[in-house]
């Protein structure tokens, strides 16, 4: 059987492949189950500074499978617990991006629709190939996309998140830019390069202040602007009394490369 989920690491940089192109790498039960194990093994590894997330085939992710559900439902022994459990499954595997130390970075090329759009909005980057297209359509089958609606409305005005929510359209990935929803956009032979461009900029940083900053990030979205201003006081005043930040900061006042060694 092949491997629903590949991980190919270049120095300080995981790859990690969607691999069900037949399914446009549909988030299937077994799907998240392998994400959620990736996830969690990457959280420990020291080694790795930043994860790109990516699909094999012509889409990055169709959303969950709605033929497994489909069948689910028509099960003799179907109902709400299944889909309960799937959902919780995919919440918590999306909950584990952002707590994740490294920066995560979605690929996409093709569509990203529904949870697979969700997954987008959650990386904490995204890379587009000019064409592909993003939408939470599940509103066009009668299935509205309540869950994914959580992550988009994190990532753009909410008049444009209930619009597309309500109308299922798709946008490129220009319109997704300038919504919010991706960082770049750029022809589709030049994705790769792209992304592992920008991927290779953040592993030069210090990994241990890029976790830092990454969980402060999130952190402080949540709360009041003085609570924030307070939490992120305090996490400034621990990075600077690291003694990297204290190499940073002589090696930039010396005009010299920082002799870090984490």
């Amino acid at each position: 059987m092949t491997e629903l989920l590949l991980r190919a690491d270049d120095g300080a940089i995981a790859t990690l492949t969607l691999n069900d192109p037949g399914k446009l790498n549909a988030l299937s039960g077994a799907m998240l189950t392998a994400l959620q194990r990736e996830f969690e093994r990457l959280a420990e590894d020291r080694t790795i500074r930043v994860i790109v997330l990516r699909g094999a085939g012509k889409a990055f992710c169709a959303g969950h499978d709605l033929r497994e559900m489909t069948a689910a439902r028509q099960a003799p022994d179907a109902g709400a617990a299944f889909f309960a459990a799937l959902f919780d499954q995919c919440a918590r595997m999306m909950l584990t991006i952002p707590k994740l130390p490294q920066p995560v970075i979605a690929e996409v090329q093709g569509v990203a629709a529904a949870a697979g759009c969700q997954l987008v909005a959650t990386c904490d980057l995204a890379v587009a190939a000019a064409g592909a297209r993003f939408g939470v359509n599940g509103v066009n089958i009668g299935l509205f996309c309540s869950t994914p609606m959580v992550a988009l409305t994190r990532n753009l005005a909410r008049k444009a998140a209930f619009e597309l929510l309500t109308t299922g359209d798709f946008v490129e990935a220009l319109e997704a830019r300038r919504l919010g929803l991706v960082n770049r956009v750029v022809a589709p032979e030049a994705l790769g390069a792209e992304t592992a461009a920008l991927a290779g900029q953040i592993a030069a940083k210090l990994g241990p202040v890029v976790a830092i900053g990454k969980r402060a990030f999130y952190d402080q979205a949540d709360l009041d602007i003085a609570s924030a201003y307070a939490h992120t006081g305090a996490v400034m005043t621990a990075n600077m009394l690291r003694d990297d930040t204290a190499e940073g900061i002589a090696a930039f006042l010396d005009k010299r490369a920082p002799d870090w060694r984490q």
